[in-house]
Order: C-alpha cells, then sequence, then structure tokens
C-alpha cells in the first residue's frame, strides 16, 4: 500500500503531538496487521513492513510449503510455491503481497480505531515524559475551568489540576485568569497523566526566592528552611557561604524589591526572612523575632524548648492567634513552649516550695536539688537513683526515701485536685453539661491582647518591627512542629 503523503503525515502528527515517529510507525503496522486479521481471520499468518525513503507500506502474507496441505491459510503445495518461487522447497515459508484494497470497510474501520488508540496512548506517555522531569518546578497556565472546588489550568500540550487543599485560602480565579503554580506530584493514571498543582506548598515559596534572587541560584545564598501559612505569614531562614554577602539582604534586595515581587505574586502574604544558625537556641530565637528572648531551656531527648520572653513582649512572641509561634515551631523543628517571666518565675517558686515542703528537705538540700536540675517534687517523683546521685552530698538511701516522699505527695495532690472538682460539680447548677470557661485560645494557645499589632516585614528584613501591646497578657503558648 502506498500513500503518497504518508510519511508527511507521520513527521507532522510526531511534531504536533510531541510523539516518537517509530511509535507511530508501529501503530500503523498494527492497524494493518489488525485489518487483515479481521478480514481473513485470526490463523493468518502476515507481516507488515514500512519503508521509510519511499512512504510505502506492504503487507505479506505466508505459507509454509508442504506436501499435502490441511490448512489453506497457512500451507501450500510444492507445485503452487515453485510458481511463487523456483528454488522453494519443502519446509519454506514463503510470503505474497497482499492487495490491502480487498481489506473492506468493516477492516478498514478497525484499523482506524487501532491508530487513534495507539496514538492516544503514545500521546499520554510523550505528556508524562515531559512533566515527570518537571516535577518541582514553576509553571505558568490559564485557568480553564471549574470542577468541585478544583481549578483546572491549560497548560499547553495537556490539563494541571489544583486541588482546594493545595490553594491559598482567600484566592479566587476566574475563567481566562494567568496563574503561576509548582508542580507538586506528576501521576501516570489510565485516563492519562495528571498534573498536581499547589500554590500553598512552601516549596512554591522557595522557588520564587530562587526566580528572585541570583545568589540563590549561584548557590552564594542558600534557603536552609521555610514555613507557610498559606495567604496569612511565613518564614524563611537563609545562610551564606560567603561572609561578604548578607543572605537577608540578598534576599530583600534593594528597597525591598526583591521580597516585594514575592509578596505580590502571593497576593500580599507577609514574609519574615530570618538568618539561620546552626545552634538550635539562637536559630529559635531569631525564629521567633521581634520578641525578645530572657532564657532558652532545652530539652533534646523530647527536642522541645521553654522559650521565657519579658511580660512585654509575650504577645509578640505569641502573634495573632499563635501564629508566630506556630511558624517559628514549624521551620526549627522544635516543640516550644513559650511564657511569660512572671509565670515562669511563679512556677519555679511553688517547685521551689514544694521541694521545702518534703520531709526532711531542708533550704541547703533544695538548693542542692535546684542545682541539678530538680525544679519540683514533678520532676522527682519520675527520676530515678542514679539520677538523684548526681545532687552533691546525696546517698542512695537519701535518694529513695525522697523519691517515695515526692511520690506520696503528688497523689495526694492529684486526689485534693480530684475531689476539689467533684464539690465544685455539686456545687454548681444546671443540667450537668460541662462548659470549659478557660481562658486558653484554639489549639491550646491562649489568645494574646486583641490590640496587639502583627510584626511586619522591617526595612532591614532581619526583624519586624511591632508596635507594644497596651498590657502583657499573663499566659503561655506550647506549640508542636507539623509538617
Amino acid at each position: 500500500m502506498f500513500v503518497a503523503d504518508i510519511k508527511r503525515v507521520v513527521d507532522q502528527v510526531s511534531r504536533d503531538k510531541g510523539i516518537d515517529r517509530e511509535i507511530l510507525i508501529s501503530a500503523l503496522e498494527e492497524a494493518l496487521k489488525s485489518a487483515a486479521r479481521k478480514k481473513f481471520g485470526s490463523k493468518i499468518d502476515i507481516e507488515v513492513q514500512y519503508s521509510d525513503d519511499s512512504g510505502e507500506i506492504e503487507v505479506f502474507q505466508f505459507k509454509d510449503v508442504v506436501e499435502t496441505v490441511e490448512d489453506p491459510v497457512l500451507e501450500i503445495t510444492l507445485e503452487e510455491g515453485r510458481k511463487l518461487d523456483a528454488d522453494c522447497e519443502i519446509g519454506d515459508s514463503l510470503g505474497t503481497k497482499m492487495d490491502t484494497s480487498t481489506f473492506g470497510r468493516i477492516a478498514a474501520q478497525s484499523a482506524k480505531q487501532v491508530i487513534i488508540q495507539k496514538m492516544k496512548d503514545a500521546e499520554k506517555d510523550a505528556i508524562y515524559a515531559s512533566f515527570i522531569d518537571r516535577k518541582g518546578e514553576i509553571i505558568n497556565g490559564i485557568v480553564q475551568r471549574m470542577d468541585r472546588g478544583d481549578i483546572i489550568v491549560n497548560l499547553g500540550h495537556t490539563e494541571g489540576i489544583l486541588p482546594v487543599r493545595e490553594q491559598v485560602p482567600r484566592e479566587s480565579y476566574r475563567r481566562g485568569d494567568r496563574l503561576r503554580a509548582y508542580i507538586l506530584d506528576v501521576l501516570h493514571e489510565t485516563r492519562g497523566p495528571q498534573i498536581i498543582l499547589s500554590r500553598g506548598h512552601k516549596e512554591f515559596l522557595i522557588d520564587l526566592f530562587k526566580t528572585e534572587v541570583p545568589e540563590i541560584s549561584e548557590g552564594i545564598v542558600s534557603i536552609m528552611e521555610a514555613a507557610r501559612e498559606p495567604g496569612v505569614r511565613a518564614k524563611i531562614a537563609v545562610s551564606s557561604n560567603n561572609s561578604d554577602i548578607d543572605p537577608v539582604g540578598a534576599c530583600v534586595g534593594m528597597k525591598g524589591s526583591r521580597v516585594q515581587n514575592v509578596v505580590q505574586e502571593l497576593r500580599g502574604e507577609k514574609i519574615d526572612i530570618i538568618p539561620w544558625h546552626l545552634d538550635a537556641a539562637k536559630f529559635v530565637c531569631n525564629a521567633l523575632a521581634p520578641a525578645e528572648i530572657s532564657r532558652v531551656i532545652i530539652d533534646d531527648a523530647n527536642r522541645s524548648m521553654e522559650v521565657i520572653v519579658p511580660d512585654d513582649y509575650l504577645s509578640i512572641a505569641i502573634g495573632k492567634r499563635g501564629q508566630n509561634v506556630r511558624l517559628a515551631s514549624k521551620l526549627t523543628g522544635w516543640h516550644l513552649d513559650v511564657q511569660s517571666e512572671s509565670r515562669y518565675n511563679e512556677t519555679m517558686k511553688s517547685g521551689y516550695e514544694s521541694l521545702v515542703a518534703l520531709p526532711e528537705v531542708g533550704v541547703s538540700l533544695a538548693d542542692a536539688l535546684y542545682e541539678a536540675g530538680f525544679f519540683s517534687i514533678d520532676e522527682i517523683s519520675i527520676a530515678s537513683i542514679a539520677d538523684l546521685m548526681q545532687v552533691r552530698e546525696m546517698t542512695e538511701e537519701k535518694a529513695q526515701e525522697l523519691i517515695s516522699a515526692a511520690r506520696r505527695a503528688v497523689l495526694d495532690a492529684e486526689a485534693r485536685g480530684e475531689e476539689a472538682d467533684l464539690q465544685e460539680e455539686e456545687e454548681t447548677p444546671g443540667d450537668g453539661q460541662d462548659v470549659d470557661l478557660g481562658e486558653d485560645g484554639p489549639i491550646g494557645i491562649a489568645a494574646p491582647a486583641e490590640d496587639a499589632a502583627e510584626p511586619e516585614l522591617g526595612a532591614d528584613a532581619a526583624d519586624v518591627e511591632s508596635s507594644e501591646p497596651e498590657a502583657p497578657v499573663e499566659t503561655e503558648a506550647s506549640v508542636e512542629p507539623k509538617e
């Protein structure tokens, strides 16, 4: 079969669809085989050959040369075979060229369906191959339609999906709007490749800075970590391998031009750029800026820190609805327990008094326990004898007595607390429904003063400015880092 422009069609489809020519030629050959079998039956032995030089596709039917023919479709006599090839012998396989015009309309339709299906499969594979290597990049697209809250984005040869969970709250799009997003994942599904996009992922923020800051793409400045609450606020920690280049200043740019470009792309999301530090405590102090930190107590075993701040800076350290401390916890990967100096001093005083209240514990022993890191009877009750032996002038017998006395005191305190709760329930009128009237806000973080201003990105980007709260809030915040 000769098609005058078949070579041109193959080349054009290969260019337009991004499909390899060999795949297209293979699809044509498979389609002709399917058409022949549709016409002459599935047992027929055929072979299809395509000549790239001439653009000709030929179909050959092969039969074995035998003495006695049992199956005319697969066998031919020696006499008939020598009419085709005078040198053939018994056992040879002879091929004869078939006239494809005799295949018929049904066979041609079957061939067409095979070609269409093969082209669809090849196009899906080509799209997947082109996008799988672009995973982790930023891509531009045009909003095409909405589907149950998800945004379908036209990416050219295919479509991407921006799921609701990866969208930024309060961002709205209409059909035809241009959109930049991060290629989060590329899935190879039966209905075709699915390109998952994201605008809420922290890597989208990091890639935007890589685009705006040449020092990052050159490897001089590195973004060590990032944390986001999409659409509201973000923190990134940066470092430099060149002492002459300030990493924070490089990300901010002249008059804040670089960081402002990122802020505009994120529709006004506030960004804190802080210097990364190898020392975890200093890194946490930087992450909680602009709040001043009085002291940091580190618990390496539980990967947690108790951060003590002046009363005037407590609401700033916690942030609006706990936002600042929550982002700092995500950024550093440490559990942060923020409390005011007055609350901390009160807790320490109460713990010291509980130590002195134990039998045979005087001021000097209480001071020794304090120096060794035992600040209350709760800590002694869960300590081992080996732990207490680190206290000066401590003996095993005295250590055992202290642990036993501390455990009894803790149990007594718990029993008194339960009795007080029961008595309060009996005295409280109502229908028996428990109502929590505590001052703690959502996620266990007490709400700071409503009029405390939220920290803003400063001109030098190392610190953010914030107005002082009108009144300190006696509270604390405890936050677990989240991925």
